[in-house]
């Protein structure tokens, strides 16, 4: 199978974290719109991202690997499945695309394009339940790659499912999406100061995955393709 060209993979990199994004923030408009409970809520936003991770990992992951997350990208391009200029562009591509979302679900919303989230996510609860959050994710790509290849968009979309509800910081476990996420003051919003240490502790899961499950799965974890 022919790889796709660098410029069609940043493509479906981007438009794939702009329609996560969008479905995270505008599942959170919406959601905190219909409810004033809180918990509905938080379930109102937590089904359609876990639905949305399985559609664009199953239409994309042929095209770009589907990663639409810099700790995925990471990862892979440290066991030297991507460059280093492609590892790069795709983390530019994920950003962008993420900031893009969150503007295109303002809009739909008719709220500013442009905000401030002002919702506090600190503390060493939060940073480990992030810590958490990115292991578990990277851990069900690996070894869905290693085991059960066509399950990958299934087992992240349940696996995110379920981490929105067991972590304290509702399993952001994308450094894209936290930075997409503090441009909205709504109810996925995180406030800009608090992004730098989830991001930090995103790329720590992550990496602590790859070491993880590395050993536990052996060496044929090397894959050019990953959901």
């Amino acid at each position: 199978m022919t790889t796709p060209t660098l410029s069609r993979r940043l493509v479906a990199e981007g438009l794939g974290t702009l329609l996560l994004v969008a479905t995270v923030v505008g599942s959170g408009i919406m959601a905190d719109r219909l409810s004033a409970d809180t918990a509905v809520s938080l379930l109102g936003n937590t089904l359609p991202t876990g639905a949305i991770l399985v559609v664009l990992i199953t239409i994309l992951g042929p095209v770009s690997g589907a990663h639409f997350n810099p700790a995925v990208t990471l990862v892979f391009w440290i066991r030297r499945d991507l460059a280093s200029r492609e590892a790069f562009a795709y983390v530019a591509a994920q950003i962008a695309g993420g900031l893009a979302g969150t503007v295109l679900a303002h809009a739909m919303f008719e709220l500013p394009l442009v905000q401030a989230s002002q919702t506090v996510r600190s503390g060493a609860g939060q940073w480990l339940a992030e810590v958490v959050a990115t292991f578990g994710l990277l851990a069900a790509i690996l070894g869905g790659l290693k085991h059960a290849r066509q399950a990958v968009p299934w087992l992240v979309g349940l696996y995110i499912t379920a981490a929105y509800w067991f972590t304290a910081s509702t399993s952001f476990a994308n450094p894209a999406v936290a930075i997409a996420r503090a441009a909205s003051d709504t109810f996925a919003g995180i406030r800009p100061l608090d992004v730098p240490a989830f991001v930090l502790c995103q790329a720590g899961g992550a990496v602590l995955a790859l070491a993880v499950m590395s050993w536990l799965l052996g060496d044929a974890l090397r894959d050019p393709e990953v959901a």
